[in-house]
């Protein structure tokens, strides 16, 4: 999937929690995000407010149908809100796309 597609797919389906993302498109829009993040915070700190805040759901989902990708629940994005333990979520974001189908779908396309 390209940086283009990713970016779409994550914002049509932000409040999409069910399905799985590809590698990718997770990091794609995770590439995004954090763009968009430092260039609003080099404009002002309300727009950069304002962007976190419109970004915070479409990264939330992606990032459980990311999970979902691996096998994993939604839940563990709870993991974040633990200082170091949330190192376990950058491991489980960087594993690879189980090819078989698991219990919350088919493998993605992309």
């Amino acid at each position: 999937m390209d940086f283009q597609t990713a970016v779409k797919t994550c914002i049509a389906k932000y409040t999409d929690f069910s399905g799985r993302a590809s590698r990718s498109e997770f990091w794609w829009f995770f590439l995004a995000q954090f763009g968009v993040l430092i260039i609003t915070g080099l404009i002002h700190q309300y727009v950069y407010v304002i962007a976190a805040l419109g970004l915070l759901l479409p990264a939330l989902a992606v990032g459980a149908r990311r999970l979902h990708d691996i096998g994993k629940s939604g839940w563990f994005l709870l993991l974040s809100i633990i200082p170091l333990i949330n190192l376990v979520l950058i491991y489980f974001f960087v594993q690879p796309t189980q090819p078989e189908s698991n219990a919350y779908g088919e493998p993605p396309s992309a």
